[in-house]
């Protein structure tokens, strides 16, 4: 009699910046639960927490954003005229000498990062290579951080087409897709931005402006690509560039999966289930 097939659950981190420390708080949970992915990809900020996810130092980026003060975050970034608000090299310096993620085919569990071809707008799914190179390029930020190039064209942020890439996890093999969604609160950040009647300034534009952008292209891309378990963190009261808030990002997202554990049993997930 042929055995029957364990299921292949996929981890897919969305985009989101600062926001994209709750997906930390929603590995604590996961591990608690013992819901062990795969597989793992992600956008921008899901690139980088999926790559140390999918090295096993995890525990150390979750180590280091709880420590991170706002002198530490402005310690690494590295102002610049042209191309983008942020080179971004200190912040990959530090991922790459830290967290030592290594090539990709070299990690713990198959990983995958999503990128945009800025010429054509073309989705570009990074799965070979060394893992900073791509998580460099998933968090090109337009008018943030500066593009990257890559095989001869320039990339920037993957959620300019796909912010939480489910059709990325489908394709590596994920039967079952768990996937962590970071920009639904979007209605409760526009609440808070009402209270502030100044005139905003060039940050405030740009990432007002990613704001609408993330969740409007996600909201589309999940209703044509259903995961079987959405993960939504509340996370309106935490702006894109508030990496020092790390403890209140993971907070959320600690929250959030506590919430959906029930419908993870109910996959067959857990330890217990």
């Amino acid at each position: 009699m042929q055995a029957v097939r364990r299921p292949r659950v996929g981890l897919v981190l969305g985009s989101g910046a600062a926001r994209g420390w709750a997906h930390i708080g929603v590995l604590r949970v996961l591990k608690a639960a013992g819901v062990q992915p795969d597989l793992v990809c992600g956008t921008s900020i899901g690139a980088l927490v999926g790559a140390s996810y999918a090295a096993g130092q995890i525990q150390r980026l979750d180590d280091w954003v709880v420590s991170m003060g706002v002198k530490q975050v402005w310690r690494l970034m590295d102002f610049r005229l042209s191309g983008g608000v942020f080179k971004g090299e200190r912040l990959m310096r530090y991922f790459s000498e830290e967290l030592a993620p290594g090539p990709i085919e070299n990690l713990g569990i198959p990983y995958g990062a999503v990128a945009t071809a800025m010429a054509t707008g073309t989705e570009v799914w990074l799965r070979s290579g060394p893992a900073v190179d791509a998580v460099r390029a998933s968090i090109a930020l337009p008018g943030m951080f500066t593009p990257v190039l890559h095989d001869g064209r320039w990339l920037v942020d993957g959620a300019l087409v796909n912010p939480v890439p489910v059709s990325l996890a489908r394709a590596m093999g994920a039967d079952i897709v768990i996937a962590v969604d970071l920009n639904t609160d979007f209605a409760r950040r526009q609440l808070v931005a009402k209270t502030q009647p100044s005139t905003p300034s060039m940050l405030e534009v740009i990432t007002s402006s990613i704001n609408v952008m993330q969740s409007r292209i996600a909201r589309s891309r999940l209703a044509g690509e259903p995961p079987e378990v959405v993960i939504t963190p509340r996370l309106g009261d935490i702006g894109l560039l508030d990496f020092h808030r790390g403890a209140d990002a993971i907070a959320h997202g600690e929250r959030a999966a506590q919430a959906v554990l029930p419908t993870l049993k109910e996959l067959g997930l857990g330890s217990d289930a």
